[in-house]
């Protein structure tokens, strides 16, 4: 038994057994704790209760712990293996300078995350404009934001550093109706108030409002339209409400100009 319990200690003295016993420990508190932030997000989703904000702290969350996870346990795996993480981080002089330079950005990144987070600049779920690109962001971490294009569903990755390029989309969309100007304007209005009554009875739309005469074209009078809708509905709230306009003028005969080109014979 003396025998067997020498041979035990001896296997556990063993730097490569203590290595491989931290990263199964570790995995396991960690599988657990992710666990709890995935059962508290579903419990959340089924009381109704999981907003944008409350999604975007569980994803911040779960991004910092799987970060602290690999530091601490790196960390961790270094002193077992008899190397002093104290005495290499002051010992690196120059070289630390120069690494700092090289992941400033990554700093920068992290920063700007949390500051996403605290100054409730935007949050999952909501529908942002990066460059020309309308998504839906889908992920806002430690060093990147990830949105997905409405139009082509393509995903896209933005470092943090650069989230000032990122507008809100606001949910009102601007119609200019360009219409001849041998249509008289009550005439021309009529149509317009029947436009605007049966957009509204679309399910996407909150509002919808005749703004008035928004233009006075080289070919047409531009008659502006205002919905108010649901952000993520956007693109298809424009097409139905261009759809109903085509039609009520159909129906009211009056025709959509367009561009003519004259031509004259000496």
């Amino acid at each position: 038994m003396e025998e067997l319990m020498n041979f035990i200690e001896k296997i556990l003295q063993s730097k490569w057994v203590q290595t491989i016993l931290t990263l199964v420990i570790s995995l396991i508190i960690y599988g657990i704790i992710t666990r709890i932030i995935k059962k508290t997000e579903n419990r959340s989703k089924l009381n109704g209760k999981l907003q944008g904000k409350e999604k975007t702290y569980i994803k911040m969350i779960s991004n910092f712990v799987k970060y602290a996870f690999f530091i601490i346990v790196f960390i961790i795996i270094l002193q077992i293996n008899g190397i002093d993480v104290s005495s290499m981080v002051a010992g690196l002089g120059v070289v630390g300078i120069i690494v700092g330079l090289v992941v400033q950005d990554a700093f920068k990144d992290i920063i700007r995350g949390t500051g996403i987070i605290s100054d409730n600049y935007f949050q999952v779920g909501d529908i942002v404009k990066y460059n020309s690109i309308e998504g839906k962001v889908l992920l806002v971490g430690l060093k990147t934001t990830k949105i997905q294009d409405i139009r082509t569903m393509n995903i896209i990755s933005i470092a943090n550093r650069n989230i000032e390029q990122i507008e809100i989309v606001s949910d009102m969309i601007y119609i200019n109706l360009p219409l001849p100007y041998e249509v008289k304007v009550e005439q021309a209005e009529n149509a317009l108030n029947e436009i605007v009554e049966e957009i509204r009875t679309s399910p996407n739309v909150e509002s919808c409002e005749y703004k008035g005469v928004n233009n006075l074209a080289d070919s047409s009078i531009e008659y502006l339209l205002a919905i108010k809708c649901d952000v993520n509905k956007k693109l298809q709230t424009r097409r139905d409400a261009l759809r109903t306009a085509l039609l009520v003028l159909d129906k009211h005969n009056i025709e959509v100009p367009y561009t003519q080109i004259d031509i004259h014979n000496k």
